[in-house]
């Protein structure tokens, strides 16, 4: 089937784009009235990520309602550590948690990649939004990074220190290495499952790449994400299957992702995108990284008129993007620096979608 908005795809692929393309992590959440409705009805956060018919309902939600550019699947990181048998659980108002922890010998000899069996239920999601989208826009697949599932994994929630990651990290590197390899292997092959299901585009979330020190990002975080990233399926049914990676806190290391083997690096609100575009954005005809980001999603609290004018700083500074449909060059897809607050306006969202399209069209007549 046709796509009848492909900008977000050509963008991810360095194409000359009519505007700058936009989408919101989270975009399909706590936010939206709608959202909640439907949840109350699932029972639980799982509930609602395990059946297929609420999935899809609220994958679409945030297109109804806004001008977006792409869909993200509905569904959570730590799907994976789940699949292994840690025992995931939402409290209501409350983070997740695992019931069993990855901290010790043991606990690590008993780590394998999960049966894709298990995860079923995301891979039918990723069909039935995919055929309920109908080609409307493209249908973003994700997993967290190995190191961000590893975080939690140890941890066995959220964390404000990351004391227990870190030290198991710094005392038994061998044990996290161990964890590591696992994780990326489990996170490559579930992100070629959801390809193979339907996803048109994958996105790795180093969602705590950014916690760690330099040199212990390179070794902990970024030499799995390229483990994973070796093993992803570059095409499927005939089209390219562009792949995103994002490091909160990963500016001060773009020169070393450059080489990734991805098409995209997405961007938190700590980074310049012209300094971004600099380091890695590429000229046109030649190589480079598409950038996705980068506002800070508190924005979206301050009236509609200085969101508008917040958007136009951010995409006037990643610059004119190339608008040469002969070959690539520079691009940018606009999002948030992090996920969408829980708390957030919805009616924000529509100034901030409105603006990047408008402003971004300006920009491309010079």
């Amino acid at each position: 089937m046709k796509l009848q908005n492909d900008q977000f795809l050509r963008a991810c692929l360095r194409q000359a784009t009519d505007h700058t393309p936009v989408w919101l992590m989270r975009q399909a959440g706590r936010y939206l009235p709608e959202y909640c409705a439907t949840r109350a009805k699932a029972g639980s956060f799982m509930g609602l990520a395990t059946n297929v018919d609420y999935a899809t309902e609220v994958t679409l939600q945030p297109l109804d309602r806004y001008a977006l550019d792409a869909a993200i699947l509905f569904s959570d990181i730590l799907t994976v550590p789940d699949a292994m048998g840690l025992g995931l659980s939402f409290a209501q108002g409350e983070g997740p948690k695992f019931e069993k922890v990855v901290r010790d010998e043991a606990a690590v000899a008993a780590l394998a990649v999960p049966d894709m069996h298990k995860l079923q239920y995301v891979f039918d999601a990723v069909t039935s939004i995919r055929k309920a989208l109908n080609g409307r826009v493209p249908l973003i697949g994700f997993s967290g990074s190995p190191w961000t599932l590893a975080c939690y994994m140890v941890e066995g929630g959220g964390s404000d220190d990351y004391r227990l990651v870190k030290s198991l990290m710094y005392s038994r590197p061998d044990l996290m290495h161990r964890i590591l390899a696992i994780n990326a292997d489990a996170v490559a092959l579930y992100l070629n499952t959801q390809i193979e299901a339907g996803a048109q585009a994958v996105m790795v979330f180093d969602s705590w790449g950014g916690v760690l020190a330099d040199g212990a990002f390179q070794d902990f975080s970024l030499a799995y994400t390229r483990r994973v990233l070796a093993q992803l399926k570059r095409s499927h049914d005939g089209a390219v299957i562009p792949r995103i990676v994002f490091t909160k806190g990963g500016g001060l290391w773009l020169p070393e992702m450059k080489d990734l083997d991805c098409e995209v690096l997405g961007l938190d609100w700590t980074m310049n995108l012209g300094t971004a575009r600099r380091l890695v954005g590429g000229e046109v005809g030649g190589p480079g990284k598409a950038l996705q980001g980068n506002i800070d999603p508190n924005i979206l609290f301050a009236p509609p008129a200085h969101i508008a004018t917040e958007v136009h700083r951010v995409l006037d500074s990643f610059g004119q993007p190339h608008t040469d449909s002969t070959t690539t060059g520079p691009t940018h897809i606009f999002n948030l620096g992090h996920g969408i607050s829980q708390f957030t306006p919805p009616e924000h969202v529509s100034a901030l979608v409105d603006a990047v399209h408008n402003h971004s069209r300006q920009l491309r007549q010079g």
